[in-house]
């Protein structure tokens, strides 16, 4: 039987956050035998009229669930909230022509954040998720490290939280892999114990992402073009594509070219074209020195650091080295050119299972030595995107 580590210092109620699936289950399963006084909350975050959004499905599951660990539920929503700290921010990124991370900002601001006071003003000591993360509670403060599932790992989501709210937190299934989650829940007689995983943005749902930002995002159709400037299509505004997406182009073969795929490698904003190769590693589409903004640090940040660096999710580190500006920015070089570092994603930084932190990626570097991609400000005015959070 699989037992939660205690840490001295754990003691109290916790709360722990029941999504509905099988890792939020089996955290609050191993906290009870724990000897924890647990209780669950299910967060909604999001209202849909078109139903696309599996709440109500999940909040059953939920329920069951803490019926089977005979543990207390409780229901709240911060979908106003949510609208007006990730959605209306993940819409501004996009119209600025960048493709932002939600996970990252819900995880700061809603889970890690409003969902935290939220837990105290019932009377928690402890905040406990289902995410595949470990922490280390030391003298010097609570450090944030890798899964022992390097499959499973959300780390890269959580950099951004605050180390205040990591010190009130507990990551029950850090040290398990996925297939004994699932033999523990199996073994607890938990209905979920076979459920699928969630995958891509829960405000998207089933629904084609490029239709779904249409439906927020005014853009202007341009032409699709090759390296070499023959057009070879039209793109129905640049904000609904990102670097390095092979899917949704509409791009069909043409004379002399070889019947291969198409990848989106840049936006040229002031002409309003999306530029497009047929090779996954064209110079266009490799960077090897890019900037990172808003660089958030859970630990004492480090001048000319090597380190481990991730551009976006389930991705190795790549090796690399950074450096803080002055201006408020970490210029990051790369030992070996990396594809598609997108502007609006998130970089990470780790030194073996230690997260430093990370920020987001403002503007990147291609090996080839061509000029950096334009700025925020830039981009913002020349793709001409304006966004809603009414719809169209």
């Amino acid at each position: 039987m699989h037992s939660f580590p205690i840490d001295p210092r754990c003691a109290g109620t916790v709360i722990v956050g029941m999504s509905g699936g099988v890792d939020s289950a089996v955290a609050a399963l191993l906290l009870r035998r724990a000897g924890f006084a647990v209780q669950g909350l299910f967060m909604s975050n999001w209202d849909d009229e078109e139903a696309y959004c599996t709440a109500a499905e999940d909040f059953q599951d939920a329920r069951r669930a803490c019926e089977t660990l005979d543990i207390p539920l409780h229901r709240v929503s911060f979908a106003a909230e949510y609208l007006e700290r990730v959605f209306a921010h993940f819409l501004r990124e996009y119209a600025a022509g960048r493709t932002p991370n939600p996970d990252v900002l819900c995880n700061r601001e809603i889970k890690f954040g409003l969902c935290l006071d939220y837990m105290r003003r019932l009377g928690a000591s402890w905040i406990a998720t289902g995410h595949y993360a470990r922490l280390r509670y030391t003298d010097r403060g609570t450090q944030l490290l890798k899964a022992a599932d390097g499959a499973k790992d959300q780390s890269y989501f959580l950099h951004g939280v605050a180390p205040q709210a990591l010190a009130n937190t507990l990551f029950p299934i850090g040290e398990l892999r996925k297939d004994d989650v699932r033999r523990l829940a199996h073994a607890a007689g938990l209905s979920v114990f076979d459920k699928p995983d969630s995958t891509g943005i829960c405000f998207i749902g089933e629904r084609r992402f490029q239709e779904f930002l249409s439906r927020h995002l005014h853009t202007t159709p341009g032409p699709i073009e090759s390296a070499d400037g023959v057009v070879v299509g039209e793109h129905r505004g640049l904000a609904l594509y990102t670097l390095g997406q092979r899917s949704g182009l509409r791009v069909g073969g043409r004379a002399g070219a070889a019947a291969a795929p198409w990848y989106v490698a840049s936006k040229d904003a002031r002409r309003n074209a999306l530029i497009v190769v047929q090779d996954p590693e064209h110079p266009l589409l490799m960077s090897d020195t890019f900037d990172v903004e808003q660089t958030h640090w859970l630990c004492e940040p480090q001048d000319d650091l090597e380190c481990g660096v991730k551009t976006r999710y389930r991705q190795a580190d790549l090796p690399g080295r950074i450096r803080l500006g002055t201006d408020g920015r970490t210029r990051v070089w790369l030992r070996a050119p990396a594809r598609a570092v997108t502007p609006g994603q998130y970089a990470v930084f780790y030194r073996d299972d230690l997260c430093l932190g990370g920020g987001v990626i403002s503007r990147a570097r291609n090996a080839s030595d061509a000029p950096a991609t334009p700025a925020p400000a830039e981009r913002a005015v020349a793709y001409n995107s304006v966004f809603t959070l009414g719809g169209s």
